[in-house]
């Protein structure tokens, strides 16, 4: 059984065919346990959110329309090359967003899990998607990497770890205006305000000008 998209450095399957089990037998179990992982725990409300809602608002209506996608990277036998792989998920986005609705591409949500990587040490992982950010940012897209022991708290709660997961993975979705705290660098900020300027809500451009204040300070 091929999958429905594959080139030659990443294999995608949407969400229900995982949940059916239309994927070759050995990619199921993993997939399998992040479409779980999904459902229970991204789609659900915790005590340690420190908000109201589920840990994350998009992955029902993603779910729903079947804009959510699980993947492996391919091992052609000489190994894994996860930088080219992770540049692989830049194009496929592209290509799937393409006839898609402006609401549908917000919800375009691509995970690649990488379940031979360390699950102790989120030290690989955590590099290859620093590596990447930049050039993810600048086409308008958001790299977000997930580990059993990402240390990364959440926005409401200092003590909630929300990137936790049952395996290594990336996630790649459209950029959205409520992103700001999630971008550090001034190059981030700088594509923030190309694609976002004449639409930021309230709450978001008071983040903005604390940043601007605190970067003026600091750089006197």
């Amino acid at each position: 059984m091929s999958a429905v998209l594959c080139d030659d450095r990443l294999q995608l399957w949407p969400a229900s065919e995982v949940a059916r089990g239309e994927v070759p037998e050995p990619h199921r179990g993993p997939l399998g346990e992040i479409l779980r992982w999904s459902r229970e725990f991204l789609m659900s409300s915790h005590p340690e959110l420190g908000r109201t809602g589920p840990v994350c608002p998009y992955t029902a209506p993603s779910l729903r329309k079947d804009l959510y996608f699980l993947g492996v990277p391919v091992d052609d036998g000489s190994g894994v090359d996860l930088p080219s792989m992770v540049a692989q998920l830049r194009d496929w986005h592209g290509r799937l967003s393409a006839d898609l609705s402006q609401e549908d591409q917000e919800l375009l949500a691509l995970l690649v899990v990488l379940p031979d990587l360390d699950h102790e040490d989120s030290t690989e992982l955590d590099e290859l998607q620093r590596k990447a950010k930049d050039e993810f940012v600048a086409d308008g897209l958001m790299i977000g990497q997930f580990h059993p022991v990402c240390p990364e708290p959440g926005l409401w709660s200092r003590t909630f770890r929300p990137l936790r997961s049952p395996s290594p993975l990336l996630a790649v979705r459209r950029l959205l205006v409520f992103d700001l705290p999630f971008l550090e660098s001034e190059a981030h900020l700088a594509q923030y305000l190309r694609r976002f300027a004449a639409t930021i809500p309230a709450r978001m451009r008071d983040q903005l000008v604390s940043r601007l204040t605190h970067s003026g300070v600091d750089a006197a």
